[in-house]
C-alpha cells in the first residue's frame, strides 16, 4: 500500500491543480502559482534541511541569484524567458556547491550563523554593481508570454508554467532522497559519526545537498522574477529565508509531500490569511490592528498554535491521523502481540 501511496497522492494532486483555474478567479490562480513556485524552493530546502540535517536560514539569497540571472538574460541578452529556469536553478546550484564546500567545517548554530551570512552578502555585492544588477533601482522584465499561440490570460498561463516546474521538481525530489544518496543524506542527519563510520563522505553529502537545494531554489526564483516582472535588492529580504524555514517546519522536516502545506502556508499567511486574523482579532478582543507590530503578533501566534498542535508539522498530524490503531498493527503483527519478541 506505502508504494501505491504516492502515485495515487500525485495523481490527486495533478487533478486538482488542472481543475483549480476553473475553480477559482485569476487573482486566486495567480496566488495558487506562487504556492507552486513555493512548493519547489521548500523541496530544495527540505532536501538541505530535512533529510540532511543542515540549517539554513540563507536560501532566500539562492533564489534571488536565481531571480537575477532570469532578469539579466532576459533585459540584457534578450533570451526567451522559460529558457532560463533551468539556467537559474544550475547557476545556484553551483554557487551552492561553492557554499557547501567550506560549510562542510560548520554544524547546528554555527552553520545557521553562517547561511545567515549568504543573503546579507547577495544584497551587497547587488548594491555594489548597479551597473550589472540595476543597484537599487533594479530591472523590470516583460510579462510572461503565452506559448503556442495560446490566448489565455497571463495569470493562468503563469499558473501553468509554475505547477509544470512543481510537478517535474516534485517527483524528482522523491527519487533523490529515496535512492542510496538519500539513505546516505539521512545517515548524516541522524549521526555523523556512525555514518562516517560506515564508509559515508558526510562533507561529500552535505555539498551535495546544499548544490541541490540550492538549484531548486534558483528554479523557484527564476519563476519568482518571471512572475512579479521587477527585482530589485528589497524582493528578497532576509525575513524569506526565514519564512522558507518556517514552512519547513509546519510542514514537517523530512516529508515532501508536507511541503505542500508550507508552500500554501507561506503564500497566504502573508497576503490572505493575516488580514483576516487581524480583522477577527479586532472584532474579539478590540485589538489595534493598525498599531506598529500587529501583523507580527498575529503571525507569531498563528505559528505557536500550528506548532501546538502538531509537533511534527502538518504531515505528523497527518500520519497521526491516518495510522491504524495499535491493536490492529498488533493483529497484523505477530511480534508486537506479544511484548518477550519485541
Amino acid at each position: 500500500m506505502r508504494r501505491l501511496g504516492n502515485p495515487i497522492a500525485f495523481a490527486v494532486l495533478l487533478v486538482a491543480v488542472v481543475a483549480a483555474p476553473f475553480l477559482v478567479s485569476n487573482y486566486r490562480t495567480y496566488q495558487l502559482a506562487f504556492v507552486g513556485l513555493y512548493l519547489v524552493a521548500l523541496l530544495g530546502l527540505n532536501i538541505l534541511t530535512g533529510f540532511t540535517g543542515q540549517i539554513s536560514i540563507g536560501h532566500g539569497a539562492f533564489m534571488g541569484i536565481g531571480a537575477y540571472t532570469t532578469t539579466i538574460l532576459v533585459v540584457d541578452h534578450g533570451v526567451r524567458d522559460l529558457w532560463t529556469i533551468p539556467v537559474g536553478g544550475v547557476v545556484a546550484g553551483l554557487v551552492g556547491i561553492a557554499f557547501g564546500i567550506p560549510a562542510t567545517r560548520f554544524a547546528g548554530p554555527y552553520l545557521a550563523l553562517a547561511t545567515f551570512a549568504i543573503p546579507l552578502a547577495f544584497i551587497g555585492l547587488l548594491k555594489r554593481f548597479p551597473h550589472f544588477t540595476g543597484g537599487n533601482v533594479g530591472k523590470n522584465l516583460p510579462q510572461l508570454r503565452p506559448e503556442f499561440g495560446w490566448s489565455t490570460s497571463p495569470s493562468i498561463w503563469f499558473y501553468v508554467v509554475c505547477w509544470v516546474v512543481a510537478l517535474v521538481m516534485l517527483p524528482l525530489a522523491f527519487f533523490v532522497v529515496r535512492g542510496r544518496f538519500g539513505r546516505a543524506m539521512r545517515s548524516v542527519r541522524d549521526s555523523e559519526i556512525a555514518a562516517t563510520a560506515n564508509g559515508i563522505s558526510t562533507a561529500a553529502v552535505k555539498t551535495a545537498a546544499f548544490g541541490i537545494s540550492a538549484f531548486y531554489c534558483g528554479v523557484a526564483g527564476s519563476l519568482y522574477a518571471i512572475g512579479i516582472t521587477y527585482v530589485n535588492p528589497d524582493t528578497f529580504p532576509i525575513d524569506l529565508s526565514i519564512l522558507l524555514l518556517v514552512g519547513i517546519v509546519l510542514g514537517g522536516a523530512g516529508s515532501l509531500w508536507g511541503m505542500l502545506f508550507g508552500a500554501l502556508f507561506v503564500e497566504f499567511i502573508r497576503i490572505s490569511w493575516g488580514p483576516a486574523l487581524l480583522n477577527l482579532f479586532s472584532r474579539v478582543h478590540h485589538i489595534d490592528t493598525h498599531a506598529p507590530g500587529s501583523g507580527l503578533v498575529v503571525y507569531g501566534v498563528v505559528l505557536l498554535l500550528v506548532l501546538y498542535a502538531a509537533p511534527s508539522g502538518a504531515a505528523g498530524l497527518v500520519r497521526g491521523v491516518t495510522r491504524r490503531p495499535a491493536f490492529l498493527r498488533r493483529k497484523d503483527d505477530p511480534s508486537l502481540s506479544d511484548p518477550g519478541l519485541v
